[in-house]
């Protein structure tokens, strides 16, 4: 579906409307195949452009189209996906195009956060003015990884709880989608850095000193952010690395235990084996020999358990 979204010059006041005027906004999520052909026919843009950001594997980046005047611009933005029941942490792209001196479109394959809380500031935007959307975008998107980044850190510290009193595969697995996502979030974060860079030092838009004071701060967020995310993923690798140790120590505790164990129930069942062969051996003829042998097995079980457990064996 889109909408258009335009704000009138006598009253400042932003409202939304079905005719096609210079200064619109069009935002579009995951529009139909129809609908990009109509946009595309009344403002007269390549469909290319649109159909860029509707790639959820596009990474950020900014494209340039010299003949009809039009800038794409992309960048990541962070989500929540739900996956069997698990929140999942991913990114998403997002395209805001720069019609001319027309009309700003901003495309998204799914809703996403932040073009509904723009949607909901409409008394703040001023649809004409292109440039300071987009740098209100590029600054709420800064503000939500840092958001998502503190709530996946908050997950990461309930499932270390929860792996601290019983070694959960739920919870490993756990630790390991929230590892992916933070791997997701660092490279989103460092290709959103280089399109803003880019804006700021490429002249590709006319910035006033407001606008580049907004932009200043957005990288300022978003270098916060890369390190944030940089961080946290440095604590949560040493966590894995540190209970894959832990869980790889147990077992071999476990089968050091269970190989002294064996050792131990080995020694009656050899003696029981030797006395049982059809060949003379001492006591066979004694009325206390089982009585001896038996007792024999023992006292060497209790010897062999202590000297094992001398030397660590049944710790």
């Amino acid at each position: 579906m889109f909408k258009m979204y335009s704000t009138s010059l006598d009253t400042n006041i932003t409202t939304e409307t079905k005719k096609y005027e210079k200064g619109n906004w069009i935002n579009m999520i995951s529009p139909s195949d129809e609908e990009i052909r109509t946009v595309c026919e009344n403002i007269n843009i390549k469909e290319d452009f649109i159909r860029y950001a509707l790639d959820p594997e596009e990474k950020a980046r900014i494209d340039i189209e010299d003949d009809d005047n039009t800038i794409l611009f992309i960048i990541d933005t962070p989500i929540i996906d739900i996956e069997s029941g698990a929140k999942v942490y991913s990114t998403m792209p997002i395209g805001v195009i720069f019609v001319r001196d027309d009309y700003i479109i901003t495309v998204s394959l799914n809703k996403n956060q932040i073009l509904e809380e723009l949607k909901k500031k409409l008394k703040t935007i001023t649809t004409y003015k292109k440039s300071r959307m987009l740098l209100q975008i590029f600054y709420a998107n800064s503000e939500k990884f840092l958001d998502l980044l503190k709530k996946l850190n908050k997950e990461t510290e309930i499932a270390e709880n929860v792996l601290k009193n019983s070694m959960k595969n739920k919870e490993l697995l756990k630790l390991l989608s929230l590892e992916k996502g933070l791997v997701y979030f660092t490279t989103s974060l460092k290709s959103n850095e280089v399109v803003m860079e880019k804006t700021m030092r490429g002249n590709l838009i006319k910035l006033y000193d407001e606008d580049e004071d907004i932009l200043e701060d957005a990288i300022i967020e978003n270098k916060q952010a890369i390190e944030t995310a940089k961080i946290y993923r440095d604590i949560l690798t040493g966590t894995m690395d540190a209970y894959a140790s832990i869980i790889s120590n147990n077992l071999n505790g476990v089968m050091k235990y269970l190989t002294s164990i064996t050792i131990i129930l080995a020694i009656p069942t050899m003696i029981a084996s030797y006395w049982g062969m059809n060949v003379g051996l001492p006591l066979q003829n004694s009325p206390i020999g089982f009585v001896l042998i038996i007792v024999i097995s023992i006292l060497i079980g209790i010897i062999t358990t202590l000297w094992l457990k001398k030397k660590g064996m049944l710790d």
